[in-house]
């Protein structure tokens, strides 16, 4: 609140006649009706990109522990990641928000190169793998999913166990996957032009339409038909498919290319964070950040409906959930790599999926 002597000196004002002392009333009173208290804490804005339903429950407990309103704009279903990543680079002349909350990396790690973010080291990233954290720390990543294969178990399904396998017709014609056009579909595929180049993948796509292969508007869509029973599987992640084992549906997963060769493994795609640049001093976003990249967070990511992949080793992970690089073989990716072949990967795509 405003100090007394403040009102002290406003009442001793309003007994004189001064013209120009009422002026400096009546402006007086209007900055008192704008802002609620003389010492304001830091404005937050976050853009996230995370599902709605999941990250919402974290930022109100966060509002509610500082006793703050957060400005939040999220991200919706078919534009996701991109939407928020356009709009960032956008406004980047004139940045109106102070934190992304990214629901993958790759496009965060770009955003990173052409300068749309700050460094921030946040004490929260001590548990957390080294090849997750940005070396400059403008990012770091966290509670991961895999891309897997869903599929029905109330029937035989004969289903990929590898991503070649897509291409033979007794797999792909029962079979379900987005396009490569947003989220963690496009960096899954961003990584095969990166390894291979992108007039191999976009015959492997034509090869794979071929075989039979049905394409969704996004992972949800593809989980959600095979919920239906239009199709046996699908191609998604773990988020979607803990969904809708959690719903009762008759599913299972299953982690793609586990095996000796080179290159083999499931992708895991992390969360990730960062400042955007001009919120380097507040003190607000800084504290959002660490909250968010807290082990704490990452167990209640972990025990909620999306059940999100723990990547702090203090973070407490649900007796039932299989353990990246324990239970399962995880594709070693070089981020920043794919990070630079993303804006021209999806060119590539929108080009033959769309144009």
């Amino acid at each position: 609140m405003c100090k007394v002597r403040d009102w002290l000196y406003l009442c001793s004002l309003i007994n004189l006649n001064s013209i120009m002392r009422k002026f400096i009333i009546i402006a007086y009173l209007c900055c008192f009706l704008i802002t609620p208290s003389c010492n304001n804490p830091d404005s937050l804005i976050v853009y996230c990109s995370l599902d709605q339903d999941l990250s919402e429950t974290i930022i109100s407990e966060f509002e509610e522990k500082y006793d703050v309103e957060i400005n939040v704009q999220y991200d919706v279903e078919r534009n996701k990641t991109v939407g928020l990543v356009s709009r960032l680079i956008a406004e980047s002349s004139n940045p109106q928000a102070h934190v992304f909350w990214n629901n993958e990396i790759a496009h965060t790690i770009r955003l990173k190169n052409i300068g749309v973010t700050a460094p921030y080291y946040s004490p929260s990233t001590a548990g957390l793998p080294k090849k997750f954290i940005d070396p400059e720390n403008h990012y770091a990543g966290f509670a991961a999913r895999a891309r897997v294969i869903m599929y029905r178990t109330d029937i035989t399904v004969k289903y990929p166990i590898h991503l070649n396998d897509f291409l033979k017709e007794e797999f792909a014609s029962s079979g379900i996957m987005a396009q490569p056009l947003t989220g963690t579909t496009l960096s899954n595929f961003a990584y095969l032009i990166q390894q291979n180049s992108p007039e191999s993948t976009i015959k492997w796509f034509k090869d794979v339409e071929k075989a039979g292969i049905t394409f969704a508007s996004g992972n949800a869509d593809a989980m959600r038909r095979v919920c239906k029973g239009d199709f046996e599987w699908c191609f998604t992640d773990t988020d979607d498919a803990a969904k809708a084992i959690k719903n009762g549906y008759p599913v299972a997963i299953h982690f793609l290319d586990q095996g000796n060769k080179k290159n083999s493994g499931a992708m895991l795609i992390p969360n990730s964070i960062c400042l955007i640049q001009g919120a380097e001093n507040n003190k607000l976003a800084h504290k959002f950040i660490d909250f968010v990249l807290s082990p704490e967070t990452e167990t209640k990511l972990a025990n909620s409906l999306s059940r999100q992949i723990p990547l702090n080793s203090k973070a407490s992970i649900p007796e039932n959930m299989l353990k990246p690089y324990k239970d399962f073989q995880v594709l070693e990716i070089d981020w920043e790599t794919t990070a630079a072949t993303l804006d021209d990967a999806a060119k590539t795509f929108q080009r033959h999926f769309v144009n």
